[in-house]
């Protein structure tokens, strides 16, 4: 059975999908972009603090569902600008310290509202 999770302690959808679905014991969370759930707007920061605004909102989207992120057991990185891998990763090893999911980063032409990241996670309970 599907369930749709949604929580305005992260952004809404700007498009026609979910902010999560869950699917038994299988959470999938869309990608998430540095929006400010208060007010909409995309944070005018760094890699470091859009890498720590996406994480935040993944995390609000966990909680609504019931999970953590202890819980993601895959998440998908996606950079519009490759050499700010090291930044975003070094936030990124804060929220994912022992046991970190499996991950892979790509660099992409460009991101939706012309963002610097975009994360994508897959947990499991």
């Amino acid at each position: 059975m599907k369930k749709i999770i949604s929580t305005a302690k992260a952004p809404a959808a700007i498009g026609p999908y979910s902010q999560a679905v869950e699917a038994g014991n299988t959470l999938y969370i869309s990608g998430q972009i540095p929006l400010d759930p208060h007010t909409g707007n995309i944070i005018d920061g760094d890699i470091a603090e859009q890498t720590d605004l996406v994480l935040k909102n993944i995390g609000a989207i966990l909680e609504a569902a019931g999970y953590s992120y202890s819980n993601v057991v895959k998440s998908t990185v996606l950079l519009n600008d490759i050499t700010d891998f090291k930044a975003m990763n070094e936030v990124y090893g804060t929220y994912y310290g022992e046991n970190p999911p499996a991950r892979a980063a790509y660099e992409v032409a460009c991101l939706p509202l012309n963002v610097k990241i975009e994360i994508e996670t897959i947990a499991v309970k």
